[in-house]
């Protein structure tokens, strides 16, 4: 079974992530900041991570940039969610090692078409 972290400073965001993603057979981890994030990969490292870009104590952009620096931290595929839609900021997202991006509000739709593109469904 595939796992996946969700890192979310939203409760609500998290539980539809969650039940979206147990629908698709993932074992699900919960993050509320970069920081927790960072603690749950050191100690067992996601196939998957949907990462939210703006967040209190570490955000998006500082959790990914950590992430791909730990050892087997280039493994998971990250695909990052984002009220944002400036391209500018996707295009950073993506320079800095995301894989795939998602628009938020999303659905199951939208998210089992963005895990097919990065391999993961």
């Amino acid at each position: 079974m595939k796992n996946c972290l969700i890192v979310d400073d939203s409760a609500v965001i998290r539980k539809v992530a969650r039940r979206i993603l147990e629908g698709l057979s993932f074992e699900i981890t919960e993050a509320e900041d970069g920081e927790q994030a960072l603690l749950r990969c050191r100690e067992q490292m996601p196939d998957a991570v949907l990462l939210d870009w703006n967040m209190p104590v570490m955000d998006g952009f500082a959790f990914l940039t950590a992430l791909r620096d730990l050892p087997g931290g280039d493994a998971p595929k990250v695909v990052f969610c984002t009220t944002e839609n400036d391209v500018g900021a996707i295009a950073r997202a993506m320079r800095a090692g995301a894989d795939e991006y998602i628009m938020k509000p999303f659905d199951k739709e939208i998210m089992v078409a963005k895990l097919q593109e990065v391999g993961l469904v």
